[in-house]
């Protein structure tokens, strides 16, 4: 049984929106805060949004504005909103669960449980 599910990728036109969703089986008691990250062949998996069990969010600064994240009342389903989508947005994105330090809360050696994720394609 997969512990983190990624649904709702695509391909989509600049400018347009896309809502990812990750279906989340990883115990309450074994994270403190769950993620999304992207990453491209060849290039290092980057951090691009956060929110702990308190509901404390983090972006990465190229999102800031565009994407929000978000958790259903139960935590077990995370969320992604991104609109205004950029063709720089084009990678395979990956749902997350840990207990990262506060400091390093956009970090992916901080998080223990990771999906197999789900392709954002963006055309120009």
């Amino acid at each position: 049984q997969r512990l983190l599910v990624e649904s709702g990728g695509g391909s989509v036109q600049a400018g347009g929106s896309l809502r990812l969703s990750c279906a989340v089986r990883v115990d309450t008691a074994s994270r403190s805060s769950l993620a999304w990250f992207r990453q491209n062949p060849g290039k290092e998996r980057e951090g691009v949004a956060t929110i702990d069990n308190a509901g404390n969010t983090v972006y990465q600064d190229s999102v800031k504005g565009r994407f929000t994240i978000s958790q259903d009342n139960d935590q077990n389903t995370l969320y992604l909103q991104m609109n205004s989508l950029k063709h720089e947005d084009t990678a395979m994105y990956y749902c997350a669960a840990g207990r990262p330090r506060w400091s390093r809360r956009l970090m992916d050696r901080e998080y223990g449980y990771w999906g197999l994720g789900t392709q954002v394609t963006v055309s120009s």
